[in-house]
């Protein structure tokens, strides 16, 4: 009688062995995709692969540090998927701006159809601080270059019209000057060589509106926080991006 419980304990450290760290990272993620960031616990996880929650600490520390790497996961994906995206669209053969437009197209487009894994990325201090927008601004991350990159084509270009220092507020001068020493470090390192008075102060100002405006503006969509209903969703996000145009100096 004691033969089936005897099986079950025998069966238990090999089922718990077969767990890989791909295993638990793609049980995360569909947790993640099904239910959302609160649905991904180390019990759930488990319970999914049919293992006790501790056997997972020998991958992760705790769930901070799992979602962690779940956020890179999707991170690196959203990188290649926009890269794909980008390389297929009929922009891309424009170079400069009209990538860098293709890349806020197909930025809202994953956004709008991964909207778990956007949550857990942009808008979720499930996998603590370090994973905010602003680690994904120090761009080390494949979304983070790629836009970085974009940018750079277009300050490279000779349509931009490119801003002085004087429109910024004089308080933020220190803490964007730092930062345009970490973007010009950044685009030489990825073989864009962009001169310092094209990447001036005033233009990092310029590119941290350009950024918070996007973002703002696909987050409201995400989670349908528009102030008001909306019909066509569309031609307000292409408004949006002509504005972001002429702002700096596109026609």
């Amino acid at each position: 009688m004691d033969s089936a419980p005897s099986q079950t304990r025998a069966s238990r450290p090999r089922r718990e062995r077969a767990a890989t760290d791909r295993d638990i990272r793609q049980t995360a993620r569909a947790l993640l995709v099904g239910d959302g960031p609160e649905a991904v616990t180390l019990r759930a996880i488990a319970r999914e692969l049919g293992i006790t929650a501790p056997a997972l600490y020998r991958y992760y520390g705790s769930r901070d540090d799992l979602l962690e790497h779940l956020r890179a996961d999707v991170v690196r994906d959203l990188g290649e998927a926009l890269e794909r995206d980008v390389a297929g669209s009929a922009d891309h053969d424009g170079g400069g701006p009209a990538r860098l437009f293709a890349i806020c197209r197909g930025f809202r487009r994953w956004a709008l159809t991964h909207t778990n894994e956007f949550t857990l990325v942009f808008a979720s201090g499930a996998a603590g601080a370090a994973s905010s927008t602003a680690k994904l601004q120090q761009l080390s991350e494949p979304f983070g270059r790629l836009f970085l990159l974009a940018a750079g084509d277009v300050l490279l270009s000779d349509d931009v019209a490119l801003p002085s220092d004087d429109g910024m507020p004089t308080e933020l001068r220190n803490d964007l000057a730092g930062y345009r020493d970490v973007l010009l470090a950044v685009l030489a390192e990825a073989g864009t060589e962009v001169p310092a008075d094209r990447l001036t102060v005033g233009t990092t100002y310029l590119m941290m509106q350009f950024w918070a405006r996007l973002y703002g503006h696909v987050t409201l969509e995400v989670f349908g926080n528009y102030p008001i209903p909306i019909a066509h969703p569309d031609t307000l996000f292409e408004a949006l991006l002509s504005d972001l145009a002429r702002e700096i100096g596109l026609a």
